[in-house]
Formats: C-alpha cells, sequence, structure tokens
C-alpha cells in the first residue's frame, strides 16, 4: 500500500460507509469484494474497495438480493427490473404521503390566519405517515376496563413488558378488534411440519416464500422449520393484519437481524405487523424509523402506553435492554 492514510479498517470502513463490519464480511465471503491486506495480515480498505462496497449498498437498498447484486456488478442489469419496480411503487407511495403532509400544513396555516392555534397532536400527526389503520377497544384483565387506542397504525408496531404485564391479552384483543387481522401464537411451531405440505398446494404462495427464505438465506438467516413457518404466515394473503407472538421464537440472532432487515424493506403500503418480542435484534432502538411503534405494557398494570419511539430511545438508550422487560 502506497499511503496507509488511504486505507481503512474494517470497523472505519463500515462506519464511513453506513454498513456493518458483518456486512462487510459478508460481501466478502460471498466474493463481491476483496479487501487488501497489510503486512500484518489484516484488512484494509482504499478507495477501490470503498466505491464497490458503495455501490453493494446502494443496491441492497434498492432491495436487491446478493446474488442480483453478484449478477449487476457483472454485467447484467436485467436481475434490477423487479427491484426498481419494487423501489418505484415505495416512491410513488411516499409522494402520496406528502401530498397528503402538504395539505395537512395548508389546513393548519388557514387555522392559524384564522386565529387557530393547532393542538400539538396536530403538530405530531404532521411526521407520521399516513394509515387507514386504527384500533380502539377497553382494555382487558388485568386492567380494568380502561381505554386503549391507536390511530395512524405504523408498519412495524412492538409489544414488549415484562412477564405477567398483559401484553399477550392485548396482543390478542388487538387481533380480535382489527378487522380482518389475524394473530399467529407459539403453537405455529408445533404445526411446522403442516406448512410444507400446504406449500406444495399453492405453488404461487411457495414461490414467494421461496423467494424470501433464499433473499434471508444470502443476509445470512438459518433455514429453520421456525423460519419457515412463520415466512409462510407473513406471505399468506388474506389478513389486513399481523400479530405475531414472539417473532423470535426458534430464530437465531442472525436470522432475527437478517429477517427485520427484509421487513423494514417492506415499504409502509403493506399491512401493518405486531410483534410480541424481548429480542434486542427484533427491537433495535438504534433501528427504529419514523414508520415504526413501541407499545410498552407496564409491570404495574397501567394501561399501555403507545410510545414515540424517538423519546424511547432518548429514554432507553445506554440504560437496560429488552431483557429487563422479560
Amino acid at each position: 500500500m502506497s499511503s496507509s492514510a488511504q486505507f481503512l479498517n474494517p470497523s472505519e470502513a463500515a462506519k464511513r460507509l453506513g454498513v456493518s463490519a458483518k456486512a462487510l464480511r459478508l460481501y466478502e465471503q460471498r466474493g463481491l469484494i476483496a479487501p487488501v491486506r497489510t503486512a500484518a495480515g489484516w484488512r484494509a480498505y482504499g478507495p477501490d474497495e470503498m466505491a464497490r462496497v458503495a455501490e453493494i449498498a446502494a443496491l441492497r437498498k434498492l432491495g436487491v438480493s446478493l446474488s442480483q447484486v453478484a449478477q449487476v456488478l457483472g454485467g447484467d442489469p436485467e436481475s434490477l427490473g423487479p427491484a426498481l419496480a419494487a423501489h418505484q411503487a415505495v416512491l410513488e407511495n411516499r409522494v402520496h404521503q406528502l401530498v397528503d403532509a402538504v395539505d395537512k400544513v395548508r389546513r393548519l396555516r388557514a387555522d392559524l390566519i384564522g386565529g387557530r392555534t393547532p393542538a400539538p397532536c396536530e403538530l405530531a400527526n404532521l411526521l407520521r405517515p399516513r394509515s387507514s389503520f386504527s384500533v380502539a377497544f377497553d382494555l382487558p384483565w388485568p386492567w380494568g376496563g380502561e381505554r386503549f387506542e391507536m390511530q395512524d397504525i405504523r408498519s412495524l408496531n412492538y409489544i414488549v413488558g415484562p412477564l405477567g404485564s398483559g401484553k399477550t391479552q392485548l396482543a390478542m384483543r388487538i387481533a380480535a378488534t382489527l378487522p380482518g387481522a389475524a394473530f399467529l401464537g407459539l403453537d405455529r411451531l408445533a404445526h411446522g411440519a403442516a406448512v410444507r405440505p400446504s406449500l406444495d398446494r399453492d405453488p404461487a404462495l411457495k414461490s414467494r416464500v421461496d423467494q424470501t427464505l433464499a433473499w434471508l438465506a444470502e443476509d445470512g438467516a438459518t433455514v429453520s422449520e421456525a423460519l419457515v413457518c412463520l415466512i409462510a404466515a407473513l406471505e399468506t394473503e388474506g389478513p389486513t393484519a399481523l400479530v405475531i407472538d414472539m417473532l423470535e421464537q426458534g430464530l437465531d440472532r442472525a436470522t432475527q437481524e437478517a429477517l427485520m432487515a427484509r421487513l423494514r424493506r417492506r415499504g409502509p403500503e403493506f399491512r401493518p405487523l405486531f410483534f410480541l418480542t424481548r429480542s434486542n435484534s427484533i427491537l433495535d432502538l438504534d433501528a427504529v424509523g419514523n414508520d415504526e411503534a413501541i407499545i410498552l405494557c407496564p409491570a404495574n398494570h397501567s394501561p399501555p402506553n403507545n410510545c414515540p419511539p424517538v423519546s424511547w430511545i432518548r429514554r432507553l438508550r445506554g440504560r437496560c435492554n429488552l431483557s429487563c422487560l422479560a
């Protein structure tokens, strides 16, 4: 190397590129990058390697699998077609959301001119994606019948709380109250052997499941019976929303991380998902976005709190992890 200042170690390179060191290792394992080695044998990333990783990261953000990334970088652009079509749909949905937000701002400005000051909740709603989903009901046991409401339900919703806090009861009531929603319990693992035959009877569903499993495997997931059961439920058409008990059940950490990366790429136009979880890989506070919500069931059976993600991150980062809620 002519100048060590031009080369970065994996940690520095990952931080500069906005990817994880694990992603760099995975790209190297797949033959997509070949970092140089120092005299001591350490990996180093120079300008060429950094540019290559930036290209890979950009393709991954479009939803391109690693095998498709290899094809595109190898000179075969046909693999970009489906990814670009999906990305176009996401962008068009965002355009609709922006138009809706502009209309909200216009109405609030008109109210100000008319002498009416917007309520704080109206201002907060400017930052929320538009949603046609909402739910309201009287809380079941162990609460005292307090009212629970969620307006503008997000794409990903996490239900957390200590043992005995009633979070499972809350999840089941959400599934029962949301029109067309379905509850996926832990018994899914006991019926796993029946999933494969059911997929064989539905070629279209099997194709979607196989494609998703292949994508996840390329991201480091371990394909297991638990994962197949989960993906089959996620890919099944029909339910308007899914409420899933312990999303991480039967999945190792790498699989959980790959799964969440996949779910976040769906975009806000897909049906909402609710997860009960105690996993820091499922609910990564640093990765929570504007289209995600956290519902906390307190230990003292106070009404569940629909916490804005930003305030949760400020309150919890560096103080505890989800294991303290188990």
